[in-house]
């Protein structure tokens, strides 16, 4: 039952576009194990490791997303058939070379990779590329049936592709998670997961087990034969405790009652699945190297119903904009998972992963469907990593990420020879100025000239700039964001 709380409120935290969500549920998110480690949050890495050490890997049973959703799938494959696993040997090797590239992406601040694998991350793909249209989709049903009905109680939203690449992505994970699960119970967690290579390390001390009563067993093999971790050799009576997730199946599926959850004996002996001293050597060495090197481092609209409106084109930016509060671009990939949690709660559309290799997945911003609001700090609540600092309104209103950019040629004041001055109108910083084109000339058409000191890159002028396919304004990143 917990496991389901904390998988609904994850879940939830993605699909929520209201904002309400965030303020009662974030701190699950922030108990993640890799998010904890790249916001510096060392309490929370500390009471994860003790509650390994204590009670054995129930992060990975109850807290992880992912490994909740794999134990639904794994739940579907069970009905296809009834004790269907069986003990298979730890594949110790590909455990660590797993383990191996996380770290070493983490002490490089290769961001792109570790996002792939790590499983918050993964499962955030998951929730906000396939499941939150589903949701929206559902509430726009809902609002429509309100609507019908003269109620305004659910409001219409918006559903529309932030990233192919990331959908297929999600698709693909999802995919092969499911069917792993499906077929062979906790392979994706005991074999790919560095968190949970990480965890069985601990687990194989903890204080608490299940353990085998040799005077009680029968020999019926039942207990291996229902273990999704594959971790239970029934014929030597014995458990790989690296694998073991807590989940108390093999408890329930015994009917000698010679399995009990409790403390070994002192003369228990370790299982024949355990990983091996060279294994523990091969840990110690990649997570020193890996911890030294993290230290030195440091829709297509149409215009009131006549005509069509051409859809904008991202402009080719020289430097990324990065979220408010994110400091620069180098600090976003340092710190942050690519669970997508930011973008699937921006309210104002303007985050999206982003395709470069460097920052894979994270988010970009980028002005084609809204603007970055200065009273707005959604994205910085809900990072659970400390890759986007939590920003005051005040604050907010007062950081620049990026400074604004006119293009003479895209502009309609020089193309078509038409008044315009938008960008200037609804620039909230007051840093666009309208000037005669032709200097001394009151009667000549105006033109825009931006102030960079007072410009805090929010987008206003780019997304509202009527030139297409290209705005005639758009906004260049700043290397560091910093206080106007």
């Amino acid at each position: 039952m917990l496991a389901v709380i904390f998988w609904l409120g994850i879940t939830l935290l993605f699909l929520d576009f209201t904002g309400l969500a965030a303020d009662y549920l974030g701190w699950m998110a922030k108990l993640q194990f890799l998010p904890a480690i790249l916001a510096g949050n060392f309490i929370i890495v500390v009471l994860l490791g003790l509650l390994t050490l204590v009670f054995g890997r129930l992060y990975c049973s109850v807290i992880c997303p992912l490994g909740v959703m794999q134990d639904g799938f794994a739940a579907l494959g069970r009905r296809r058939k009834r004790n269907r696993y069986r003990f298979s040997p730890a594949k110790t090797v590909l455990r660590y070379i797993m383990l191996a590239v996380m770290l070493t992406a983490l002490a490089l601040g290769v961001g792109s990779i570790f996002a792939l694998i790590a499983p918050y991350s993964a499962y955030g793909r998951i929730a906000a590329n396939l499941l939150k249209p589903l949701w929206i989709w559902g509430n726009n049903l809902l609002a429509f049936w309100a609507e019908t009905h003269d109620s305004y109680a659910f409001y219409s939203v918006d559903v529309w592709l932030r990233s192919g690449l990331s959908l297929g992505i999600a698709v693909a994970t999802l995919a092969v998670i499911a069917f792993l699960a499906w077929r062979n119970g906790r392979t994706w967690c005991n074999t790919i997961c560095p968190v949970g290579t990480i965890l069985g390390f601990l687990s194989r001390f903890s204080l608490f087990r299940p353990v085998i009563d040799t005077g009680k067993c029968i020999n019926c093999g039942k207990c291996a034969r229902n273990c999704k971790s594959a971790c239970i050799d029934a014929v030597n009576h014995s458990i790989d405790y690296s694998r073991c997730v807590v989940c108390f199946d093999c408890i329930g599926s015994c009917s000698a009652g010679a399995i009990s959850y409790r403390r070994p004996a002192k003369s228990h002996k370790p299982s024949a699945g355990d990983i091996e001293d060279k294994g523990r050597r091969a840990f110690m060495a990649v997570a020193a190297a890996a911890g030294a090197g993290a230290v030195a481092k440091a829709q297509v609209k149409v215009d009131g119903g006549l005509a069509v409106i051409q859809d904008k084109k991202i402009p080719a930016r020289q430097t990324p904009v990065a979220p408010p509060g994110a400091v620069s671009h180098p600090h976003l990939v340092r710190h942050c998972t690519g669970c997508q949690l930011c973008i699937a709660s921006c309210p104002n559309n303007v985050l999206r992963p982003s395709g470069s290799p460097e920052s894979f997945m994270m988010p970009e911003v980028s002005y084609e469907r809204g603007y970055c609001r200065p009273e707005c700090t959604r994205c910085g609540e809900v990072c659970p990593s400390g890759a986007i600092h939590r920003l005051t309104r005040e604050e907010k209103s007062a950081v620049s990420i990026g400074h604004a950019v006119w293009v003479r040629d895209n502009c309609i004041v020089i193309t078509d020879g038409h008044s315009c001055g938008n960008c200037a109108r609804h620039c909230p910083s007051g840093a666009i100025t309208m000037v005669p084109m032709v200097p001394d000339n009151g009667k000549s058409l105006q033109i825009p000239v931006v102030d960079p000191g007072k410009c805090i890159g929010c987008g206003a002028c780019e997304n509202l700039c009527p030139a297409r396919p290209l705005s005639a304004i758009y906004v260049e990143g700043n290397h560091r964001q910093r206080e106007i």
